[in-house]
């Protein structure tokens, strides 16, 4: 048999290269490329592949919102998500709205056609590392952990409403002079997700700096 997958990634380069990977593999058949998830979920409307192989991060629809959208109207169609990000916020976040793998782009060609093929037939699969995380949420006895409307940036949400709560938990520490890798290990994230949280959060208050960003927050 062979999987029908769509790729989806707003990175051309990262779509080429996963196309190149996955024409190697001689039961897996790449029937379309998209450029973010509305793309995506209007591809899968008119041609429904085995698997859909999910970026996370992306302008406009976002893949959490756009894999919601799949697998509530073709619960037939398995999501991948394939991503830089191994933080329990993003892979909570994929599971609820219906992945049913996970993986990070450190993935090489054989981990990936494993997963594919294991998603297409019904199993749920993940890398060893998110594997890792879940079970060690597990054995705290709670969830992953996610953002809540409660705890340390309420306050900053209340000022700037365009914040999510992870990046007003985000901004706090900065104002509070912690580093990249000090915001990682308090909010259990790896240092490239607090980047990624740091520059949307300057984006959305307008500013360019963290000495900025601590300004705008002590005016």
């Amino acid at each position: 048999m062979t999987i029908r997958v769509l790729v989806v990634d707003d990175q051309a380069i990262v779509r080429d290269g996963l196309v190149t990977v996955l024409s190697l593999v001689p039961d897996l058949e790449v029937v379309g490329e998209a450029t973010d998830g509305a793309e995506a979920v209007a591809m899968v409307a008119a041609d429904p592949p085995d698997v859909v192989l999910m970026d996370l991060r992306m302008p406009g629809t976002d893949g959490p919102t756009a894999t919601a959208a799949i697998t509530a109207a073709h619960p037939g169609v398995a999501v991948l998500v394939l991503t830089t990000y191994a933080d329990d916020e993003s892979i909570v976040g994929a599971l609820r709205a219906g992945a049913r793998g996970y993986l990070t782009k450190d993935a090489g060609r054989a981990e990936l056609a494993t997963a594919v093929r294991a998603v297409a037939t019904g199993q749920a699969t993940f890398d060893a590392g998110v594997g890792a995380r879940l079970v060690a949420r597990l054995a705290e006895g709670g969830p992953a952990a996610t953002p809540s409307d409660e705890g340390r940036g309420t306050d900053l949400r209340d000022r700037f409403p365009a914040l999510t709560p992870r990046e007003a938990d985000v901004l706090e520490r900065i104002a509070d002079g912690r580093t990249n890798p000090e915001i990682a290990a308090e909010l259990f994230l790896t240092v490239p997700t607090v980047k990624s949280y740091v520059n949307q959060v300057f984006a959305k208050l307008g500013v360019r700096t963290r000495a900025e960003a601590v300004a705008l927050v002590l005016r």
